[in-house]
């Protein structure tokens, strides 16, 4: 009968030992450190245990290992003095099996449903068995320095952009953050990646204006453009001389009797490949809301806002003066319509093809790839997709009407 009751005792024990080891290896940090804030004594035990996993790992390992050779051998003897020599493999076999359901199996399932759960349920008692073992962990921590020491102990890897990437996906996925969460927190990891060259204006879509331009020409940019600043350049957009502000430009009275000089502002020039970070900074910094965008010759290549780079973070911001546009349409002669300002990287989101090229927009890729300016009808086949230029203004490609293979066609309009 003492046999017996030793026996449950320690397949107790070993169930504990095993959902204490799992809960705890998996259980959410942040989650029990909030708990412990909010005042729960036993999260804050359970969170102490946890940022000493070492001497917590060490402590259940022996002790379960403890309740299991006792267990194994109180069962060997009770079974030998009931069956003689045949009891010792009957209970190799009775024993594995129960250790295996009740002590391993069943209590780490549930451990690993309620990890948060177990782990501030189960902290007193192992607070203790930690303190009791406290001599044994001692040693075996010496023993893991000197392994350390004789294999070399590699430094702990920094996680990663793209693990952390991975882990918003199956953050989300779980449903813990929704959809528009998860996106604005992976625009705000990739967000210091992005270069000023990757968000600007291009020159062919800026709006400026000469300093030499007459006020009435000025003002009717101003009204069409809907912009709130315009560039000034002297003989051409390679040399922006000032910003000049709409609220300078026009008075109460009208049009400023200043000349344009006097009005415009000092220009802040920054380098394309500057990440944007550093350009909101300096942004910030000059009290300034546009930067010139200038390429490695000091010619200019575009220009950048802040809401240009706020977009980066939040998506597309449209006022009253944007018109909502779509980058890639569905053709209804079949196919799609694709702008020629779209970025490469939309594309391939959209086809599913990987471009192997350094250009931003879809147009210099297309230009990349024929070798030359290209003509209406000019086309070439890339991975699935088949590719016509639709429409150029002479220098570069203004659109592009793309057909995908019949089986890809297909996975597109199930997704619709």
């Amino acid at each position: 009968m003492a046999e017996i009751i030793i026996i449950m005792c320690c397949l107790i024990c070993s169930a504990f030992f095993s959902a204490a080891e799992t809960s705890y290896s998996s259980l959410n940090r942040n989650r029990l450190k909030l708990m412990a804030e909010g005042g729960k004594k036993r999260a804050a035990l359970a969170l102490k245990l946890y940022d000493g996993y070492d001497s917590l790992l060490s402590s259940i390992l022996v002790g379960n290992n403890i309740v299991n050779i006792a267990l194994a051998s109180v069962a060997t003897v009770l079974f030998v003095r009931l069956m003689g020599n045949a009891g010792a493999s009957v209970s190799t076999a009775a024993v594995t099996v129960a250790v295996l359901i009740f002590g391993e199996v069943t209590p780490k399932s549930i451990a690993k449903d309620h990890p948060e759960s177990f782990a501030i349920f189960s902290a007193p008692l192992l607070s203790a068995v930690v303190f009791i073992l406290k001599p044994i962990n001692f040693l075996f921590s010496a023993w893991k320095k000197l392994i350390g020491k004789i294999f070399g102990s590699g430094k702990t890897e920094k996680v990663t952009q793209e693990e952390l990437l991975l882990m918003l996906e199956e953050v989300e996925k779980e449903g813990t953050i929704d959809r528009g969460e998860g996106e604005l927190l992976a625009n705000a990891l990739e967000f210091a990646d992005s270069t000023a060259e990757e968000v600007l204006t291009h020159r062919t879509e800026m709006r400026a204006v000469s300093v030499t331009a007459e006020k009435e020409k000025i003002a009717e940019v101003f009204s069409e453009s809907g912009f709130s600043r315009l560039p000034v350049y002297r003989d051409s957009l390679d040399n922006i001389v000032g910003i000049l502000h709409q609220k300078d430009f026009f008075t109460a009275a009208g049009l400023s009797p200043k000349p344009v000089e006097e009005l415009m502002k000092q220009p802040v020039f920054v380098n394309g490949s500057e990440k944007i970070d550093d350009v909101l900074r300096l942004m910030k910094r000059q009290k300034t809301h546009l930067c010139i965008v200038v390429d490695e010759y000091g010619g200019t290549s575009g220009l950048i806002t802040m809401e240009d780079i706020l977009e980066e973070l939040v998506g597309d911001i449209l006022d009253e003066h944007d018109e909502e546009t779509q980058n890639i349409v569905p053709d209804p002669e079949g196919g799609y319509l694709v702008s020629g300002l779209t970025e490469l990287k939309e594309f391939s989101e959209f086809f599913g093809v990987e471009p192997d090229s350094d250009n931003i927009s879809v147009g210099g890729w297309v230009t990349e790839f024929l070798g030359r300016i290209p003509d209406v009808g000019d086309g070439f086949k890339y991975d699935k997709v088949n590719i016509t230029v639709a429409e150029t203004d002479g220098r570069r490609v203004l659109k592009i009407k793309v057909f995908l293979s019949e089986e890809t066609e297909g996975e597109k309009e199930d997704e619709n």
